[in-house]
């Protein structure tokens, strides 16, 4: 009916909003992020306002999702995991740790 009244056409695909990320989604990106760091430099000894880039998306070539390169401000979110490392979950804590996480 907008089409017809109003000339209005529906948003292609490529004009669509992107679907959100959730909380557990971000958290895995910067986790993945800190593996990278921690793989390329063998410490966890992030400085507050390195930003890491990482490549999200599908790499065995599906077309739902692309692959795109995506910057986490990872010195920040190491510090933050740090201080708040008493009211993270025991998982959290756990894959952290297994990572090369030092917490004092």
């Amino acid at each position: 009916m907008l089409e017809q009244v109003l000339g209005i056409e529906p948003a292609g695909e490529d004009e669509k909003p992107k679907p959100r990320t959730s909380q557990a989604d971000k958290w895995a990106l910067h986790l993945a992020a800190a593996r990278q760091f921690f793989e390329r430099e063998g410490h966890l000894r992030v400085p507050r306002k390195h930003v890491e880039t990482i490549v999200t998306g599908s790499e065995d070539g599906d077309e739902d999702q692309e692959q795109r390169d995506v910057p986490l401000k990872l010195g920040a979110w190491v510090s933050n995991q740090r201080s708040r490392a008493m009211t993270l979950t025991p998982e959290r804590v756990q894959q952290l740790s297994k990572i090369g996480m030092r917490w004092a």
